[in-house]
Order: C-alpha cells, then sequence, then structure tokens
C-alpha cells in the first residue's frame, strides 16, 4: 500500500508498505477520503512536537472515512464493503496515536474492532467526502456541548475554520436561535455567509458596535452590551478572552476549544462579580459523533460547500501547502 511518512519539518514521503492483514479479531479498513487538519498542517510547516504526537518515521492523519476491506474470522459486527468512520482515539488501540492512526495511508489495520467504539457506521446520506470531516465536526460540537446551550439562546464563535464553523452549526443544532461567527479572512467568512451565518470581520467591523445590534442589549458591569449567551473561542488570538472580560454581559460563558499554551492573567473578582464561566473543551468523546452523524445527515446545511480543494494522496504536499492559507483555503481534502 503506499503511505504517507512524515519525515520532519516540510518533508513527507509516499512509501510503498506492507499491507497490513488482519487477526481474528481485527478489521482492515480502505481509506477514500482524509481531511487535513490544522495538527497537520502545524507539524509540517513547524517540525515535531507542534501538532499531534507525530513522530518522525510513521503515518500520521486522522481525519477519514473508509470502507472494510477485510475482517478476521471472530469478526461478527463488520462486513467487507460497509463505510465506516474510524474514531481515532480507540482505531489503534491506543490513544497517544489519535493524531496518527493512519488517514494518510492506503488502508488501516483496525485490532480488535468494536462496533460504536474503535468504528462506527456512517449513514449512505453522508457523501464521503463530507464524511472525512465527522471527525473535525466531533471537536466543533464538543464544545458546543460543553457551553450547555439552551433553546432561544445567542452566541457567537471566533475562528472561522472547519472547528470553529463546526461549533456554530451545533449550537444551531442544539436550538440557539442566533449564532455569529467572526474571524479575519473574508474568504473563509464568505463561506459562512452562504450557511446563512451572520459575520463580522474583527480586523476592520466594530464587533461591540456589530453584536449589539444583532443580538440586543443586555446588562454587564460597565454597563448595556450585546446580549451574547455563550462566547466559543475556536481561534486562540490573545484579544479573544479580553473582549469577553470586557464585554461578556453577566452570567455568561466562554468555551475555549482553541489549542493555545500561552499563559493569560484573569481578573478572578471581576470573574466572581458579573458570575461569567470559562470552561475548557478539548477533543471529543463518544456521544458526539451520533449528533455530528444527525447533523451531517439532515441536509439542514450544505457542508460540503466548506471543501474548497482535493488532491490525490502523492500531492498530499501541495495539499498540506494548500491547507495552511486561510485566505484562500477552507478545508482542503485527499481523495484515495
Amino acid at each position: 500500500m503506499k503511505a504517507a511518512i512524515y519525515m520532519g519539518k516540510e518533508h513527507i514521503e509516499i512509501q510503498e508498505l506492507p499491507t497490513p492483514e488482519c487477526g481474528d479479531d481485527d478489521v482492515l479498513i480502505q481509506n477514500i477520503c482524509s481531511s487535513i487538519c490544522g495538527t497537520d498542517v502545524a507539524v509540517y510547516r513547524h517540525g515535531p512536537g507542534t501538532g499531534h504526537r507525530i513522530t518522525v518515521g510513521g503515518e500520521f492523519g486522522h481525519e477519514t472515512i473508509s470502507r472494510v476491506a477485510a475482517v478476521g474470522k471472530h469478526v461478527t459486527d463488520f462486513s467487507v464493503g460497509q463505510r465506516v468512520y474510524p474514531y481515532p482515539h480507540y482505531a489503534k488501540n491506543d490513544t497517544s496515536r489519535a493524531g496518527t492512526i493512519g488517514g494518510f495511508s492506503e488502508y488501516i489495520l483496525v485490532p480488535q474492532a468494536k462496533k460504536n467504539r474503535s468504528l462506527y457506521f456512517v449513514p449512505d446520506e453522508i457523501p464521503d467526502q463530507l464524511a472525512c470531516l465527522i471527525e473535525p465536526f466531533t471537536v466543533g460540537c464538543r464544545a458546543a456541548r460543553r457551553d450547555q446551550p439552551k433553546p432561544g439562546e445567542h452566541a457567537v464563535v471566533f475562528g472561522c475554520g472547519t472547528i470553529g464553523l463546526a461549533a456554530a452549526v451545533a449550537l444551531q443544532y442544539f436550538g440557539m436561535s442566533k449564532v455569529m461567527i467572526c474571524d479575519v479572512s473574508d474568504f473563509r467568512l464568505s463561506i459562512a455567509e452562504k450557511l446563512h451565518f451572520t459575520t463580522c470581520n474583527t480586523s476592520r467591523e466594530d464587533f461591540a458596535a456589530k453584536t449589539a445590534d444583532y443580538f440586543g442589549t443586555a446588562p454587564s458591569l460597565t454597563g448595556p452590551t450585546a446580549a451574547i449567551d455563550c462566547w466559543i473561542d475556536a481561534a486562540g488570538a490573545e484579544s479573544i478572552p479580553k473582549l469577553f472580560m470586557q464585554l461578556g454581559k453577566i452570567e455568561r460563558r466562554f468555551v475555549t476549544v482553541a489549542v493555545n499554551n500561552a499563559r493569560r492573567s484573569l481578573d478572578l473578582l471581576h470573574l466572581t462579580y458579573s458570575q461569567k464561566a470559562i470552561i475548557g473543551s478539548g477533543g471529543y468523546m463518544p456521544e458526539d459523533v451520533p449528533d455530528v452523524l444527525a447533523i451531517m445527515q439532515s441536509g439542514r446545511w450544505d457542508l460540503r460547500s466548506i471543501i474548497t480543494h482535493a488532491f490525490p494522496l502523492d500531492q498530499l504536499e501541495t495539499a498540506i501547502q494548500t491547507a495552511s492559507d486561510p485566505n484562500h483555503a477552507f478545508n482542503v481534502i485527499i481523495r484515495f
């Protein structure tokens, strides 16, 4: 089989490896489409230690949709030809390999495969190209769930990448009535607008004025402010938590899902008297998968529109370079 091997900063090799063989309890899956994650871009551009635990000389990739190619003699839950989503935490029975299950290889061996744990069936209504976005959508869905959204509430999402957009979609799915997406890329915001989201380019628009006009106003410790119930940070800019502390209304929630290890100072007295909450959201849980499948199956959002580029495996480096440009690309996938 062909497999993309990470060789270090800005260096990937497509190698021929032996196709894995099934043990008695294993399932061999053949990848159909795989999506490029922001962490794949980071480790390619900046070197080891900047994305998932991707090792030099190893396979990588984790956002994929596959088809069952072979099953072990003890396997009864899966049959050759079924489309499946390999759940990265458990696909290799090794949670440290969640980012390196082999999404950029032609085949993945799933040891001791278990239904609705390491492999999930994918409904026929979800196209292949969209199905390879299940993994990033579960990250966005988890961030929305962590907010504990209530029907009729309002939300703002910072970061119009795949995870930010997925969070915005999940917030609507959970019943929020108004959701705004913020970014500095007009290209990405234009795609969000085609999905009928209200947007704000924070590099040139007055965020406070635009949100107050769209959401209406509510009390804060410093006076009337936009009536936003939930803030989700999928961008990681230093200005975003500061903006929340400055403009967030009383009894509001801030969920951070952006990968960011910078230290921040926090005014605990303000947090106390404004009764605000700051919530972390990392990765996903099994309960997020059925919701994402339902979102994609519903057809309520034309989610295939966020896929702007597709490449063959042999052009993986070009694909990753393309995915690193937020002003010209949204989601970039590999088609096998």
